[in-house]
């Protein structure tokens, strides 16, 4: 295989579609799409009012997170913000959906934060959905009463995506890119992918830019190339 030294050309990034039509159900993520679906996305039956999703990067947590604060009107932020946060207007709604909680244990005052938005939600009966990559013993959390409540949490592990899922994604990425491939590409690139959304979706981009730059369609010649490209570039 003939190595190309040059920098692999950058295209703009697409947005990422975070819609409920654009989920696509798996078996690694059915259990996580039926506990959110049910009593039609209100969380009615998580005990306590609060669940933690995990799974490893891509798998889709953030995707169920927004479809979640679509359905239910949550307020939705990253963990790290939680500090900066009006908590009274946050939990208006009476719902609010974390992601990366593990950042939770970055300071005390995020722990804190995140303690006083539980109880408050709690007292109001309202719902609280949290999103990371471990369980929650495993976040790093220093507060004891915050640790104990997130821990009496209905937990739903995400597992890494499946072939299935992983063919759907790509050939949706494709799709959005307006890019025409053979019915022999996918298939070729499962089994030398990296097992991860974040990765198909840089997988897509880079053949996207490659061929453009060759002016050429996408092959599996031109994947196998971008491929060693990666590997070189390590």
């Amino acid at each position: 295989m003939i190595r190309n030294p040059r920098q692999m050309p950058l295209t703009m990034a697409l947005p990422a579609d975070l819609a409920r039509d654009s989920f696509i159900a798996a078996p690694c993520n059915a259990q996580a799409l039926a506990t959110l679906s049910a009593e039609g996305w209100s969380g009615a039956t998580w005990p306590a009012g609060k669940l933690v999703l995990t799974g490893p990067q891509g798998s889709g947590k953030t995707h169920l997170l927004h479809i979640w604060s679509g359905a239910t009107g949550a307020q939705r932020l990253n963990a790290r913000d939680l500090a900066q946060a009006d908590l009274a207007a946050l939990t208006e709604t009476g719902a609010v959906a974390l992601d990366n909680a593990n950042e939770l244990s970055a300071s005390a005052t995020l722990e804190t934060a995140a303690f006083h938005l539980h109880n408050m939600l709690a007292e109001r009966g309202g719902r609280l959905l949290l999103a990371a990559r471990a369980p929650v013993r495993d976040w790093g959390l220093s507060l004891p009463d915050l640790l104990s409540r997130l821990q009496a949490a209905q937990h739903v592990a995400l597992t890494a995506p499946d072939d299935a899922l992983l063919a759907g994604v790509l050939e949706k990425l494709f799709a959005d890119r307006q890019v025409r491939i053979s019915d022999r590409l996918i298939p070729f690139l499962l089994p030398r992918m990296e097992r991860s959304l974040a990765a198909a979706q840089a997988l897509v981009a880079q053949l996207d830019a490659e061929s453009l730059a060759r002016k050429c369609a996408i092959s599996r010649q031109l994947a196998a190339d971008v491929m060693q490209m990666s590997l070189d570039f390590d």
